[in-house]
């Protein structure tokens, strides 16, 4: 195997676990900290370390002309994101939340279409009905016990906004550097949560033990700052096919981990959903037969 497909591996490999335990892991520590403020914390940390480890390269910030691009991306990927994540797992259970979130390929092959001018297949096509029906399957009730709309709703609005914060780098990843467009998202972003969660929330409540402070860090380091520099450096680098392809088994790791960590049952309904939503983001994700649709890049 070549050294860099051997290394496209190594990054799929890493970014695939540790976003995987990063639900079960999250929903633990929401034991201790009210959400946002929680969302704030781990987000801050992981934007203040890639800020220092970018700092050799400050000539590459442009941060007075590249500002909008940052606050605009901050607000899709990481304030739109965690913050409806963080909330919605306290209404549903974390399997579920993420096997929902993990929709977002398919959003992504529709607004790559859109936007990106990519081709649409007819797989691709099939892969979102298939998606919506996975998605129909797991709101009826997808664990034992009771399963809030209302967390279903955030579910879909963190893969909704993960998908538009997506392209929206895409689309502007020739404008800035790579390195410091994760590491501004992420802070300015954990700045507004934190924001946020000061006014909303009371620092009072958050219980600093020593398990919310191990899986917090664990969540801003490995997470957040090494995970969405994976992430950004594959989409970059002409992998996002490969991402998208993988990270269907995210959500099933997350489940494992969560029925491990949590002790989450798992019912039919589950079962049969998760089955349709690998379906649909596999087919979603793979090039085979000739595209049926195609739409040009509107810059």
């Amino acid at each position: 195997m070549p050294q860099s497909q051997r290394k496209t591996v190594i990054y799929l490999t890493f970014l695939v676990t540790v976003w995987g335990i990063n639900w079960p892991i999250s929903k633990i520590a929401l034991a201790y900290a009210p959400p946002i403020l929680f969302a704030g914390l781990r987000t801050i940390i992981g934007g203040i370390l890639l800020t220092l480890f970018a700092l050799p390269r400050i000539k590459e910030l442009h941060l007075k002309e590249r500002w909008p691009i940052y606050l605009t991306s901050a607000i899709l990927s990481i304030v739109f994101y965690y913050g409806f994540q963080t909330i919605g797992l306290q209404y549903v259970p974390a399997g579920l939340f993420s096997a929902i979130v993990f929709l977002q390929p398919v959003l992504l092959g529709v607004f790559s279409w859109m936007w990106l001018g990519e081709t649409m297949y007819g797989l691709k096509i099939a892969g979102l009905l298939i998606g919506f029906l996975g998605v129909v399957s797991l709101s009826m009730g997808g664990f034992t016990g009771s399963v809030s709309l209302w967390g279903i709703v955030l579910a879909l609005a963190s893969a909704l906004s993960w998908a538009l914060g997506t392209v929206y780098m895409k689309r502007n990843a020739i404008r800035v550097d790579r390195l410091w467009m994760t590491a501004m998202q992420i802070l300015i972003g954990g700045v507004l949560l934190l924001i946020t969660g000061s006014f909303s929330e009371q620092w009072s409540d958050i219980s600093w033990n020593s398990e919310f402070i191990a899986n917090t860090l664990f969540i801003a380091i490995f997470v957040i700052a090494l995970g969405w520099l994976v992430y950004f450096k594959l989409i970059n680098e002409g992998e996002a096919s490969k991402v998208g392809s993988f990270t269907f088994l995210i959500p099933l790791i997350s489940i494992g981990s969560s029925v491990v960590f949590l002790n989450e049952r798992i019912t039919w309904n589950l079962v049969v959903g998760l089955v349709l939503i690998v379906c649909s983001i596999i087919l979603v994700n793979v090039k085979i037969g000739r595209p049926v649709l195609e739409k040009q890049a509107e810059y």
